[in-house]
């Protein structure tokens, strides 16, 4: 590996403690330890590692409870978890929670070795693929955490047959996922069959979904296939999986459990092999208690879980979406618009994009359609981004809004900080090698980390 790894050990017992620093430093890591959960996280805020190894089972923060914080703030660390309460069930819980893996007390060291240089080879090789590519993975646009995140959950979960559950709000990327799922499966050869589970009329969702027989009602003159019978071998994209009718929620669960259904007036009954990927940006858990939604296939959905950030929440990913939108519109409306401008950006930053992406899309085709020149300013974005549709448009400071340049600034700030950060976790810490990268001096670097507050490895 390119460099020493950063370990930090989390476990109530010193024995334990002692016993993995003294393996992992014999095998050439830097080893940290911490005597509960609480006290880990302190530690992860503190200094970048490259693994984290934790006992399932502490007091005041247990390893469940370390892992579900290190999946939100830290997505691309492995986490691998340590327990003697091992049972199948508890290991099931853990991998789907994102364990990298899961090993039980007393535990083999050869085995322990092995599973953690896994896990280090794999963490650099994601490390690796997130620095190469400029905008983010599987023709998804993002390099912020949370999609970090989501890139490494597609590359663990693609190769399963396990069936997948993506919620967010509308305009998410949730297709883009599901695609992603199947194009990085051993299914990528087969059909991928999507239905809009909200476009469809109630009267006709059975015959969709499973098909018909000829003469099964008025107007079947030939018999058909269904939705469910087009994708065997491959995959089926059930979008807006909250809006399928109560009944037809019985049937599905069949599907999910047998692998079986018949066509809509037909008796033979129809084997099939399909791997399931629904998406809602409703909240089932509600509709469950509310009566709307069946709690069995609830569960039956949700073996993996995908929750996918809105847009606002990753606002670092805007310029590169941006970007990619004008690229993209340029060539389908046959327009020459090379850049959008300083000023129309940070408008861009400072939206809170209700519609999320493809908001985003639709208001940036609009600037490249009227835009008269070849740079986008604010007033080509039109007046739904709080901002006047005029070349030179001007916010009232009487009204209590913000100066443009101060948006500019600040947002120019935000971003900055966010492109040190990318750095210097590309660099595992390393602030010489950050400022190399960032092509700025050492001297620069630590005073921009003074600045926005980010503290410098010790």
């Amino acid at each position: 590996m390119s460099r020493k790894k950063r370990i930090l050990v989390v476990d109530d017992e010193l024995s334990i403690r002692k016993v993995l620093s003294a393996l992992l430093a014999r095998e050439g890591h830097e080893v940290d330890t911490a005597e509960d959960g609480a006290m880990a996280i302190h530690r992860l805020d503190q200094d970048p590692f490259d693994l984290v190894i934790s006992d399932l089972r502490m007091p005041k923060v247990d390893g469940m409870e370390l892992l579900s914080w290190c999946r939100t703030n830290h997505p691309g660390l492995p986490v691998i978890l340590i327990t003697a309460h091992g049972t199948v069930d508890s290991a099931v819980v853990a991998m789907k929670a994102g364990a990298f893996n899961y090993i039980c007390k007393p535990f083999d060291q050869d085995e322990l070795r092995a599973i953690v240089g896994t896990a280090l080879r794999t963490e650099e090789a994601s490390r690796r693929r997130l620095q190469d590519d400029p905008a983010g993975r599987f023709e998804i646009i993002g390099r912020t955490p949370p999609m970090r995140a989501v890139y490494e959950l597609i590359g663990r979960v693609a190769p399963s047959p396990s069936t997948v559950l993506v919620t967010g709000e509308s305009g998410t990327g949730k297709e883009l996922v599901a695609r992603a799922l199947h194009t990085q499966s051993d299914r990528a050869a087969g059909p991928f069959i999507q239905v809009n589970c909200g476009a469809i009329p109630e009267n006709l969702f059975e015959s969709e979904l499973f098909g018909h027989e000829k003469g099964a009602f008025t107007g079947a003159v030939l018999s058909r296939q269904g939705r469910v019978e087009l994708a065997d071998g491959g995959t089926l994209f059930l979008d807006e999986v909250g809006e399928l009718p109560r009944d037809l929620q019985v049937k599905l669960l069949r599907v999910l459990q047998d692998r079986s259904f018949e066509r809509v007036g037909g008796a033979r009954k129809i084997t099939v092999d399909v791997r399931l990927v629904a998406a809602t940006n409703r909240d089932l858990e509600r509709d469950v208690r509310e009566g709307r939604f069946r709690e069995d296939l609830f569960y039956r959905l949700n073996v993996i879980r995908f929750r996918l950030p809105p847009l606002r929440d990753r606002a670092e990913d805007i310029p590169l979406l941006a970007q990619h939108f004008l690229q993209r519109c340029n060539q389908r409306l046959r327009r020459d618009v090379r850049a959008i401008g300083p000023e129309a950006m940070a408008v861009l930053c400072a939206w809170r994009w209700p519609g999320n992406i493809r908001e985003l899309e639709n208001v940036m085709e609009r600037a490249v359609l009227l835009c008269p020149g070849d740079t986008i300013t604010p007033g080509d974005l039109g007046d739904g981004l709080g901002v006047e549709a005029s070349p030179t448009p001007t916010t009232s400071a009487l009204e209590g809004e913000p100066n443009l340049k101060d948006v500019v600034r600040q947002n120019t700030m935000r971003l900055e900080r966010a492109r040190i950060q990318r750095a210097l976790e590309g660099e595992g810490g390393n602030v010489t090698h950050a400022a190399k990268r960032l092509g700025i001096s050492r001297k620069g670097l630590q005073l921009k980390m003074k600045e926005y507050g980010l503290r410098e490895e010790r």
